[in-house]
């Protein structure tokens, strides 16, 4: 039976923001899915069900929705330090789950929602919308061309303000800018290189007395891989960060290098704009090999991304990864995998900021 054939699947969507809302709109445009209710405990609910043309089911408590809807499956896409909770919740009642970077605000947290989706056999999808973008699965395959070891250079600064601020020092209630977007950038560099990464080294500063002593809204990362490749991603949140070059996406290798040139997502006030972060317009190609007389062979090539997803069709795209899983009964353990390791690479950065020293990486045993 394929999907076309089953009747839709009726689903929960839990935080109404930016990524919910995104994600609900996906549904509400989707035959496969129908929107059983929208949870918050705020009034983005409301503002999400009138946008959507009205009609939805309001709740503002999780655990009175999910037994009241008794849902096929759930979209969670709420602060990270209720990741955990609300997924295993899920899985229990024997709902599938989308769930939005990171998987939970703990690596043995990660490891638990693992083991709740294993026990109920029902499919687990984590949100790294890059997966999903075929610029960057074009970026991710250039730079395994370009030999080894790689050197990657990425960071994605925001100078928020408004209501993304607040949603930043929400955030930062519980991670740090550097795991909470991290995870994406890590989860790029190991899909370019051919080693693991065995040690990590990162340093932070607090910016503003708008969130914990014990947080910090700057950070850096530094990742040493088995093969040799290195790489670093910066990120910082806040009013007071620059707008000058806060989209670096560079990979270096000894056949040359390929880069995102984003021009217009990098226009003044934009590096707070989520519909940018995803945007690279073109890839830049240079290729390293010179004649006799030490000159390049070839030119630069340009690869035009005149044709990408935006940021909702990207939403689009992955529901509708999220709908297959379920429809085909994918595999899904190495995703998950994954999405684990990125998060243990992550949190390891974050005790290297917090410790000031370097912390070695064993392997993963998921």
């Amino acid at each position: 039976m394929t999907q076309h054939d089953r009747a839709p699947l009726r689903i929960l969507v839990v935080g109404c923001g930016n990524m919910g809302a995104s994600h609900a709109q996906a549904y509400h445009e989707m035959d496969g899915f129908q929107i059983c209710g929208l949870v918050s405990p705020g009034k983005s609910k409301d503002a999400l069900n009138e946008a959507l043309g009205g009609g939805y089911t309001l709740y503002g408590d999780y655990g009175e929705a999910l037994e009241h809807t008794k849902p096929d499956a759930v979209c969670i896409a709420t602060y990270p330090d209720t990741h955990e909770t609300y997924a295993i919740a899920a899985f229990e009642a024997g709902c599938h789950v989308f769930i939005e970077k990171p998987l939970a605000d703990t690596v043995e947290g990660a490891l638990r929602v693992k083991e709740a989706a294993k026990a109920s056999g029902k499919k687990l999808v984590v949100g790294y919308i890059l997966r999903h973008h075929p610029s960057w699965m074009r970026f991710i395959v250039e730079a395994r061309h370009l030999g080894g070891p790689l050197v990657m250079r990425m960071n994605l600064n925001q100078q928020s303000h408004g209501a993304m601020w607040d949603t930043h020092r929400n955030l930062m209630k519980s991670l740090s800018p550097i795991v909470d977007c991290g995870v994406h950038y890590i989860d790029v560099m190991c899909q370019m290189v051919a080693g693991v990464p065995t040690q990590v080294s990162a340093i932070g500063a607090r910016l503003t007395d708008d969130i914990a002593e014990s947080n910090y809204n700057y950070g850096q990362l530094q990742l040493r891989f088995s093969d040799g490749s290195v790489g670093w991603y910066e990120a910082g949140w806040g009013p007071m960060i620059s707008e000058t070059a806060y989209f670096v996406k560079d990979v270096i290798g000894p056949k040359g290098s390929v880069s995102i040139v984003a021009a217009e997502a990098q226009q003044d006030g934009k590096s707070d704009s989520v519909a940018s972060h995803t945007k690279t317009e073109r890839l830049r190609l240079h290729h390293a090999a010179l004649d006799g007389t030490n000159e390049f062979l070839e030119p630069d090539e340009w690869i035009s991304m005149e044709d990408e997803p935006d940021h909702q069709e990207l939403c689009n795209r992955e529901q509708a990864f999220f709908l297959k899983a379920i429809a085909e009964d994918l595999d899904l353990s190495n995703a998950t995998d994954d999405a684990i390791n990125s998060l243990r690479i992550a949190f390891a950065c974050d005790e290297s900021v917090r410790t000031g020293r370097v912390v070695q990486l064993p392997p993963m045993n998921v």
